[in-house]
């Protein structure tokens, strides 16, 4: 019988990308939908990275599996890196995505499209039982557009348009969208250090 991973996210929009990211593996992929319910941790680090583990770590332990989590956020470089870490929350507790986006364009509406220069960053932490983290990056730069394009992806993916593209995440089929972005690249390194195990 494969062996569970848990994949540690609360957000169901992230958790179905990453199950379609892991689709394949020889492992037993799950959500925290198919375990008994449990809070969520608070994501009180200062990093990706610190998010990323925290959350590899409390629901691997938790429940007793493998499990990989991963923090992810936008960093604009007009604002200084914000919203970063608070990308979720941008708009502040309980907001949407369209609040997060409407607060995002607010704070660029003067901004030019030359300055509106973003990446998208992926932190993802692998933790399997009794064993160190195993820890993975990605990004991938772009800009942010003067308005929403597209009903595809979640978060800020109709505002973010790729380095040398002419549409938003939003506007991309999720095969296009994986191809380029930060989540796609960091867990396709995930699957290279899964695969390789023995």
């Amino acid at each position: 019988m494969a062996d569970v991973l848990l994949i540690g996210s609360g957000n169901q929009d992230k958790a179905r990308e990453l199950a379609h990211l892991l689709e394949g593996l020889p492992w037993d992929v799950k959500s925290l939908p198919d375990f008994p319910p449990v809070s969520e941790p608070e994501e009180d680090g200062t990093t990706f990275k610190e998010n990323a583990i925290k959350k590899a770590r409390y629901y691997g332990e938790h429940f007793g599996v493998a499990c990989v989590a991963d923090d992810s956020g936008l960093e604009v470089d007009a604002l200084e890196g914000a919203p970063g870490i608070f990308s979720a929350r941008y708009a502040g507790a309980g907001c949407t995505y369209a609040d997060n986006n409407e607060k995002l364009l607010g704070a660029l509406e003067n901004y030019p499209w030359h300055e509106r220069t973003a990446r998208f960053v992926c932190c993802a932490a692998l933790i399997l039982p009794g064993s160190d983290p195993h820890v993975v990056r990605g990004t991938v730069e772009g800009h942010i557009a003067m308005e929403c394009f597209g009903a595809n992806g979640f978060g800020y993916d109709p505002l973010f348009v790729p380095e040398g593209h002419a549409r938003t995440f939003g506007e991309m089929s999720a095969e296009e969208k994986h191809k380029l972005s930060h989540r796609g690249r960091a867990f396709s390194a995930i699957r290279a250090y899964l695969e390789s195990l023995p």
